[in-house]
């Protein structure tokens, strides 16, 4: 899409955004006809992206399509401090490890969306700046803004008024990412919503140097799968990018129908022209929602695994849930000897070992509410216990979804 005119590239860009500070300051940049510096950071914190995630780096690779380079920021050093929008504690620190770990991790990960060939990215490592400041120029960063700003976040103003602690490193927050756009000399910085201020400081503090100040975009935050709160992994309703198809699909074909509007224009990296379309049709019941959401869920696996990859997952859905088959691919678990208690290990307890919930305690009310079932029969005693013998090959069902194979041995 390079070449393409300025209130073309403009409408790409404003799509699926919701703040632009300032939509002309970035109309003025593109028509320059220069490349954009496009800056994204990332504090490697987790060990998956999730499709939440992806909505900024999908944004940041229409930038690219359209031109532009992506700086893509890793935050081994602000990951230490921690970031604290949204937060309602100070979060542990991480170890040097785990950080280093899980860059290595978001690395791999985002070549999945972002254009790693040729002159449209650099990758920089915030500790490249951040780790030799010594006290006299912490000091200088911290004169450039009160107090009172800093308390203008919703998420500070929220803790202080209800007495929860603020440490005086998490304020330091917003201005080491802000030192980040100066150091790399940032025409843009996209964020989700939540990221709002800390991206006005780097405008503020790139003023502050002397630089143009960089435009900020920010990107909803999607939806998780069942509606409602932001996708989060915390809360299990999550779509990871190297989830395996199967189970990206079923997820998709599980969101409610008014989330698909959503879904198609912040995970699909389509054109808005197709967006419209799309969710047009779906509004006029053009487009039935099961249909809807199968293109949707094919659509999202064709994009982190290959169209094949998609069909197949699409069969293994309709042979699943439309023909009651189980699954061809189950997992299986065998039954550790030291779990057996005269011989024998409680059905919640296989569940528990299963990873199909987290303790034999939520196995046994999974039971009471009657989703359990080992083969096609429901399991109706919460403390039946079973011999290895006598489940051994059998499939041990959590709901709709969720299997695993009792080996014996």
């Amino acid at each position: 899409m390079a070449g393409t005119d300025v209130s073309e590239q403009l409408r790409i860009l404003r799509a699926g955004a919701v703040d632009v500070i300032t939509e002309q300051q970035l109309r003025d940049k593109i028509a320059s006809g220069q490349p954009l510096r496009v800056k994204l950071g990332i504090d490697p914190t987790a060990s998956d992206i999730h499709l939440g995630f992806a909505v900024v780096l999908r944004k940041l690779r229409q930038f690219q399509d359209l031109g532009h380079i992506a700086m893509l920021i890793i935050g081994d050093f602000t990951a230490r401090v921690g970031d604290p929008s949204g937060k309602s504690a100070t979060r542990p620190p991480l170890s040097a490890e785990e950080i280093d770990r899980y860059a290595q991790n978001y690395l791999q990960q985002v070549q999945k969306i972002l254009d790693f060939a040729g002159d449209r990215i650099e990758i920089y490592r915030n500790s490249r700046w951040l780790q030799p400041l010594d006290m006299e120029q912490v000091l200088r960063l911290t004169s450039e803004v009160t107090v009172a700003r800093i308390l203008e976040r919703d998420d500070f103003a929220q803790r202080y008024r209800a007495g929860n602690p603020i440490s005086l490193m998490e304020l330091l927050y917003p201005l080491l990412q802000g030192l980040d756009s100066v150091m790399v000399r940032a025409d843009v910085e996209l964020g989700g919503t939540d990221q709002l201020f800390n991206n006005l400081m780097g405008r503020h503090l790139q003023e502050r140097s002397g630089q143009t100040p960089q435009v900020v975009l920010t990107t909803p935050l999607l939806e998780g799968i069942g509606g409602g709160e932001k996708m989060s992994k915390s809360l299990g309703n999550y779509i990871g990018i190297t989830e395996p198809p199967e189970e990206q699909f079923g997820k998709l074909m599980r969101i409610p129908d008014e989330l698909m509007p959503q879904y198609f224009e912040l995970t699909t990296g389509w054109h808005p022209d197709k967006v419209a379309e799309i969710t047009a049709r779906l509004g006029s019941g053009d487009l039935k929602p099961v249909e809807a959401k199968r293109l949707l869920a094919h659509t999202v696996v064709g994009l982190y695994h290959g169209n094949p990859a998609a069909a197949r997952a699409e069969a293994e859905f309709d042979r699943v849930f439309k023909e009651h088959a189980s699954p061809s691919d189950v997992e299986e678990l065998v039954i550790p000897p030291e779990e057996l208690r005269d011989g024998r290990i409680e059905v919640a307890r296989l569940l528990a070992l299963a990873g199909l919930v987290a303790s034999n305690r939520e196995g046994r009310r999974k039971i009471i509410e009657g989703g359990v079932y080992l083969a096609d029969e429901r399991v109706t005693d919460p403390s039946l216990a079973v011999a290895p013998a006598e489940v051994d090959g059998r499939l041990l069902r959590l709901g709709r979804r969720s299997w695993v194979r009792i080996r014996a041995r």
